[in-house]
């Protein structure tokens, strides 16, 4: 029997439309009708709250195996359930790293019972240190897998970038790049600028960022194939971008959706939950990466969700392990750009770009309420990690239900 959503307001193909009510049948959403008033198994007032199709998180930490203290299947398909995503790209950063088909087999066969669909990033290059290639092909043709990377770890070697482009043409795979050059970026701990200087921190430059998405350009320009720059959070790397798509080259960009919010001004508290790369950069940046987002250079939004444990971040600044954990603070920080960027553009980034990125369909909703207020504390973290500076804090933005595998469910308070 279908259920009756009332006053429901949908956000679909840029629009938002006025309150309605929908009725639910099997995973279908449908305006209600003088034709179609089938008998209602439940009403569920939604007045005030908005739908869009699942959203989908094309970079996402993972612990298991080896790392469980991190995040495991378990919690980390719990947590992104909690934060409406229907569907996530898992990073191949465990230990051991993700990168034969048992590794992937594991993942998927140990997450296939929950509601969130996982699919694995597989590393590239063994033990993600950017040297000798994985089985690539055998990842493909014996576990389905179309998307590699290094997950957090960058492809600095020319040679080993190009042969992998290659490779994956044989099956139209997907490069994903965290582009930077590690021998620029040595030693950095954040943006380099005028802040890193007051507060003598050695600095990571937009340089190092800059060289590298401009050298895979070219290689991708040689070789052809397909390249998704992961990450990218520096006003010439979104002009890059956005030059190489004029020219037609096949090339996708996301960008962490925190980087919107903070900037390298934050870092002055040394609160090591501020400690990310790519790093908060300056204000110009930031600009940029809007722009970018708004022109249809950037196609998608990430969480980029690293959970660490609780030594890893509490521990002085320059030793902290880069990451934080993004996923239940996601549509709080949507709610936070909303009245900048619009809420039609900001579920187009994580619904229909992923969707195009990935080539995959989704039947799922989300629905959530922008203006419910709760806490992000102990009770409410779905996630074994809580390295994020508004952990403790109060946030609005609340998913309130999600429509997965044709199954409603109801978000805990």
């Amino acid at each position: 029997m279908a259920r009756l959503l009332r006053d429901l307001r949908l956000i679909q193909d840029g629009r938002i439309f006025e309150p309605a009510d929908y009725i639910l049948n099997k995973g279908s959403l449908d305006q209600v009708s003088d034709t179609n008033t089938p008998e209602f198994e439940e009403i569920l007032d939604c007045s005030g709250l908005f739908a869009s199709k699942g959203w989908i998180d094309l970079r996402c930490g993972l612990g298991e195996p080896g790392q469980e203290y991190r995040e495991t299947v378990e919690s980390l398909c719990q947590s992104l359930t909690t934060s409406g995503f229907s569907q996530a790209l898992v990073m191949p950063n465990t230990d051991p790293v993700i990168q034969t088909k048992n590794e992937v087999d594991f993942v998927l066969n140990k997450s296939k019972n929950f509601l969130t669909q996982l699919h694995v990033m597989g590393a590239v290059t063994k033990n993600a240190q950017g040297e000798d290639l994985t089985e690539i092909l055998d990842m493909h043709f014996q576990s389905g897998i179309r998307f590699f990377g290094d997950g957090i770890k960058t492809l600095s070697n020319s040679d080993r970038y190009m042969k992998i482009l290659q490779y994956l043409q044989k099956f139209d795979g997907t490069l994903f790049d965290h582009a930077y050059d590690p021998l620029l970026a040595i030693f950095g701990q954040m943006h380099e600028g005028n802040i890193s200087t007051r507060l003598g921190m050695k600095g990571l430059p937009n340089l190092a960022e800059d060289i590298a998405i401009q050298r895979n350009l070219e290689i991708l320009r040689y070789t052809g194939g397909k390249v998704h720059f992961q990450t990218v959070n520096t006003a010439k790397g979104v002009d890059l971008i956005r030059n190489a798509k004029k020219e037609g080259l096949n090339v996708t960009a996301d960008v962490s959706v925190y980087q919107l919010l903070f900037s390298d001004a934050d870092l002055v508290t040394f609160d090591s939950n501020f400690k990310v790369k790519p790093p908060f950069r300056g204000l110009e940046d930031r600009v940029a990466l809007l722009d970018g987002l708004k022109d249809g250079t950037i196609d998608a939004l990430v969480s980029n969700h690293q959970p660490q444990d609780f030594d890893s971040k509490f521990a002085e600044f320059d030793l902290a392990i880069f990451g934080m954990a993004g996923l239940q603070t996601f549509l709080p920080a949507l709610v936070m750009l909303a009245s900048e960027v619009g809420w039609e553009l900001l579920i187009e980034k994580i619904t229909t770009g992923p969707s195009r990125i990935l080539g995959v369909a989704d039947l799922s909703w989300t629905i959530f309420d922008p203006s419910e207020k709760w806490t992000y504390n102990e009770k409410s973290n779905k996630s074994l990690s809580s390295n994020n500076p508004w952990f403790g804090k109060e946030l609005q933005g609340k998913v309130k239900f999600v429509v997965q595998k044709g199954q409603l469910t109801k978000i805990d308070e």
